[in-house]
């Protein structure tokens, strides 16, 4: 028996096609178009398949099954774009692990700091993972989950360099370096209204300046400053001066009113009870004491993990 609607069957599916490439028909809708075009052209041998007891439907994964997540991809430790691509670092495992426990896919995709919270309020994506800060200025465009992480800001210059934070005179008369729209920068300038600050788009970029001696000295959230000290680019700098305690927690963003926020503490609460976050913690964290050293140029002490909350 010859199947007279082919030729139809193939028209149709075209035109599908065209429509979900120029329109991006939601999934509803593209279900529904492609359940026209196979009903109206399956011949009896189709008919007959579908009363087949053998025969198992494909699952579809829905809009509900996946958590978009934005991240910078340019922060190491927490998140940074490797060779290939794809992201990875501490807020990409720890978005792994909550999509776990929430049993959703996640899609995790890079975005420019400057843009990330007007990405998450177009709806680009569910959530920020992102090493973000708390703030009120934040809070009054998002709503943020319990912190995952506890920051401390900190001071870095060469290791021969007698540049000291303590001292208000050394601030004012030496560049200092740090990302714009941070935590770090934001504190830098309404604490030291008067010193040279240089801003940079990257904490990468802000790195390169002052590895290349464009600028004295920089501030930076602990962390990053400690992976880069221990990279060859740093291996001739060191912190100077004390941490900054400013009562700094990083937490998970998505906007105001989103049930998601719910769903997300509770994963978080969960992660940290069965172990999982202990264990990305460490994985990414446990650093020599002797690299937070402000004058140490050998590591002499056995490794650390950092403190989180």
């Amino acid at each position: 028996m010859s199947d007279h609607c082919a030729p139809a069957c193939a028209t149709i599916g075209k035109s599908v096609m065209s429509t979900i490439t120029t329109s991006r028909l939601s999934v509803p809708l593209f279900a529904l178009a492609t359940a026209f075009a196979v009903s109206g052209c399956s011949n009896g041998q189709d008919n007959a398949s579908d009363t087949n007891p053998e025969a198992t439907d494909t699952a579809v994964v829905t809009k509900e099954d996946v958590l978009r997540i934005g991240t910078e991809g340019a922060y190491a430790p927490f998140n940074y774009t490797n060779a290939d691509g794809t992201l990875g670092g501490f807020d990409v495992e720890i978005a792994e692990a909550l999509c776990a426990d929430m049993q959703v896919t996640c899609e995790i995709v890079a975005q420019d700091w400057d843009g990330i919270i007007p990405g998450l309020k177009a709806g680009k994506y569910d959530a920020i993972v992102a090493a973000m800060s708390v703030t009120p200025e934040r809070a009054e465009q998002v709503s943020f989950t319990d912190p995952y992480f506890s920051n401390a800001l900190v001071f870095l210059a060469k290791k021969d360099s007698n540049f000291d934070p303590s001292n208000p005179s050394d601030i004012d008369s030496h560049s200092i370096a740090a990302q714009r729209s941070t935590i770090s920068s934001q504190w830098f300038e309404d604490t030291y209204p008067q010193a040279e600050m240089k801003l940079y788009d990257t904490l990468s970029n802000a790195f390169l300046d002052l590895g290349s001696n464009r600028v004295d000295a920089m501030i930076s959230d602990k962390l990053p400053a400690i992976e880069w000290l221990s990279s060859p680019a740093g291996s001739k700098y060191a912190l100077k001066g004390d941490e900054i305690d400013i009562n700094d927690n990083f937490a998970i963003a998505v906007r105001p009113g989103d049930p998601l926020q719910a769903k997300i503490n509770q994963s978080l609460a969960n992660i940290k009870a069965n172990g999982t976050y202990d264990a990305i913690n460490e994985k990414y964290f446990a650093v020599s004491a002797a690299e937070t050293s402000t004058v140490s140029t050998e590591a002499t002490e056995q490794p650390a993990v950092a403190d989180v909350s």
